[in-house]
């Protein structure tokens, strides 16, 4: 490691309300490094990074730029000696060009102080080129891809001299060649001197991209390490305070009894699509990005039209138009944006749980029965550990792990036979991970059929019963759990013969 660190925070503490949230932790960052934040949902790293780019005052605790102490009072503040947050959610004008993005509040200026496009322009011409991106910086910015975009955000962190660039679960929406690129790019700025703090719950990706690792627990320093003293396993136990040897808990609940059969599905947006679902089952759907994975889960929940095909729930022809209809002969759907499709912010954790089957808990004079619905709340929190401060609380001020613990609630609450799980783990920590795949099993257990689609490879070869990969669409082939491998997937995958 270098002989002084770029950034060192010393004993940092931070408290809400008082619940203390941070205690006495200490982060540093080396120039030329790549380091990995980690932790689960809730434990610190949001906060932390927050005190640092001056969005919180510290409560506790001091901050060293360069060996100089600092104070950071606003985001202003640290993007002026040179850190940048790239966030989760892209922090982008979305209707303005590539080229006003990256100058966006530092434009640059000509004669009698007017905005010179031209100079803009060339300058954002050449920081994408070296990031490696061709591409019309006069483009609104809302016409590229996730990928671009994430791109764009750097360059525009480059626009004010960073030397520190904050990467808040960067991958989350990228295909695997934008996140090759994505982390081709960051090398080659790591190599020129520039720094990072990577925060991801991807721990391949740490391991691949990643120089050191910080992990805090609960609020406090657990260790701080180079990476390659560490190994995914050993990672895992120092983030949630215990062995999870057994990442993917896989229980085989599948019967012979079939309860869903689709037969030759076609719209604008699948082809062809055949296959069955068997009771207390979870078949994997797994495919590229695009290949239509999304759409066919949506398709049999009714957000999509069938133009052909049919669709049986235990034998019995069903018609599906919307999704009140697929709710009415048992299927539902869990989103893989729960933020925008699944949940709804403002409400609270009971208000959100019951609203999918509102009417159950309404008198027959359509009057809402307030202790009915808090009893059937109530159950799902204990039953399913979600940790909230009351069933009152905003689901927005949650983690994302007890978020989604929430949407399935929502979803089992509609009493479905067929559970389609769209990406159920995006966004969540290694515990909650766990966690919902117990949950999972569970509801297998109970002889619900679970149509799982998932980006993450080990996940599907971890939790499904079976297969079933897509391509362009198509359904490409269905493998059985004992014959199912990375290397046959990704065949699939790619629309060769497995």
């Amino acid at each position: 490691m270098a002989q002084e660190p770029l950034l060192r925070m010393k004993g940092i503490g931070k408290a809400f309300s008082g619940n203390q949230v941070l205690q006495n932790v200490d982060f540093s960052v080396y120039p030329g490094k790549i380091m990995a934040l980690l932790g689960e949902n809730g434990a610190g790293k949001s906060t932390l990074m927050k005190i640092l780019t001056g969005v919180y005052q510290r409560d506790a605790g001091e901050i060293f730029w360069k060996d100089q102490a600092v104070h950071f009072s606003s985001i202003r503040d640290s993007q002026a000696k040179g850190i940048a947050m790239i966030h989760q959610e892209l922090n982008l004008a979305y209707e303005l060009s590539v080229a006003e993005n990256i100058f966006l509040a530092h434009e640059k200026l000509g004669r009698a102080s007017f905005i010179d496009f031209r100079t803009m322009e060339e300058e954002a011409k050449r920081q994408l080129n070296h990031l490696g991106l061709d591409v019309d910086v006069r483009r609104p910015v809302k016409s590229l891809s996730v990928g671009q975009q994430q791109l764009v955000e750097i360059a525009k962190a480059l626009s004010l001299s960073a030397e520190l660039i904050i990467m808040d679960e960067p991958t989350g929406a990228l295909t695997g060649e934008e996140c090759r690129h994505l982390f081709n790019v960051m090398k080659a700025l790591r190599d020129k001197g520039k720094s990072f703090v990577y925060i991801s719950h991807r721990l391949e990706e740490i391991f691949e991209i990643c120089d050191d690792v910080t992990i805090l627990r609960d609020g406090r320093l657990v260790k701080e390490s180079p990476l390659e003293e560490q190994n995914i396993q050993s990672l895992i136990a120092l983030m949630v305070g215990r062995d999870l040897t057994e990442q993917y808990p896989y229980v085989n609940n599948s019967c012979e009894e079939m309860v869903l059969e689709v037969r030759n599905l076609s719209n604008d947006l699948v082809r062809d699509c055949s296959f069955s679902l068997k009771k207390g089952e979870i078949l994997g759907l797994a495919g590229l990005m695009g290949a239509g994975r999304t759409e066919l889960g949506r398709t049999l929940f009714g957000v999509f039209p069938l133009r052909t095909g049919e669709i049986l729930l235990h034998d019995r022809k069903v018609r599906i138009s919307s999704t009140k209809d697929a709710q009415k002969v048992g299927i539902a759907y869990v989103s893989e944006d729960r933020k925008r499709n699944g949940l709804i912010l403002p409400l609270s954790v009971r208000e959100n749980t019951t609203i999918g089957n509102l009417a159950s808990f309404l008198n027959r004079f359509g009057m809402l029965e307030r202790k009915k619905e808090t009893a059937a709340a109530a159950d799902y929190v204990r039953s399913m550990s979600i940790r909230c401060k009351s069933l009152d609380q905003e689901i927005r001020t949650l983690s994302g792990g007890n978020q989604q613990k929430v949407a399935l609630a929502k979803a089992l609450e509609t009493r479905p036979e067929v559970l389609i799980l769209d990406e159920p783990t995006r966004g969540v920590d290694v515990g909650a991970k766990r966690e919902i795949y117990e949950l999972i099993n569970a509801c297998t257990a109970r002889g619900m059929a679970v149509l799982m689609i998932s980006s993450e490879m080990e996940e599907i070869l971890g939790m499904s019963d079976r297969i079933m990969v897509m391509h362009e669409g198509s359904i490409e082939g269905i493998l059985e759990r004992s014959e199912a491998s990375q290397e046959k997937i990704m065949s699939l995958a790619v629309g060769k013969e497995g």
